[in-house]
């Protein structure tokens, strides 16, 4: 039996956005049934333009935008959100902030959630933003699914590089100008891979 995987995320410079591309691919190589949608965007264009996030956006336009009611159709919800001081951004927390009637029917009990996550720098809170929504999983009675270690691209130490046991990451700089690269893909992938795998037995 195959499984329904949505993932959900907010992205602002495209980084976001590609780990999404990579944990689709790697969940629908073991016959998941994927859905991709971004969270709504809750900053004007206006400065969207300031940050200088307008024309990276274009490239995810045509995604569609996320229905916090359709999560209960999922087997698997795999989330992704830039870092914000340690934690989700304030669009990934609105969209999540909208599910109170799922917690309170427990339409998302004993689904697989797992998470992804980029930041500026190489420490700049990718395993807190990680763990902190967990608590979301949690609350939510759901199974969380991160990235085993039996994943090499976890240990590879002659580069700079994301990708955490909690979920994949990807470092994208001050400014949003480095680009993800093939290892952090891999853990996305990877991580794609292992969440639909899990939520395929769950579902038997």
């Amino acid at each position: 039996m195959s499984a329904k995987v949505q993932i959900i995320f907010h992205s602002m410079y495209g980084h976001i956005f590609r780990l999404a591309e990579a944990v689709a691919e790697g969940a629908r190589e073991v016959g998941a049934t994927v859905e991709v949608y971004q969270v709504a965007e809750t900053l004007p264009a206006e400065v969207l333009g300031k940050m200088g996030a307008v024309e990276a956006k274009k490239a995810f336009a045509q995604v569609p935008i996320a229905d916090p009611k359709r999560l209960a159709e999922a087997d698997a919800i795999i989330l992704g959100t830039p870092t914000r001081y340690g934690s989700a951004t304030a669009q990934m927390r609105a969209f999540l902030d909208a599910t109170g009637g799922l917690w309170a029917s427990g339409a998302l009990i004993g689904k697989v959630g797992s998470a992804f996550t980029s930041t500026g720098s190489q420490h700049g809170g990718q395993e807190t933003t990680l763990l902190a929504l967990s608590t979301f999983f949690f609350h939510m009675g759901m199974v969380i699914a991160g990235v085993p270690y039996s994943v090499q691209e976890l240990s590879k130490l002659d580069e700079v590089t994301g990708g955490t046991p909690y979920g994949a990451s990807t470092i994208a700089g001050p400014r949003g100008e480095r680009q993800v690269t093939e290892n952090e893909l891999a853990i996305a992938r990877a991580q794609g891979k292992h969440v639909a795998g899990i939520a395929a037995k769950l579902a038997q």
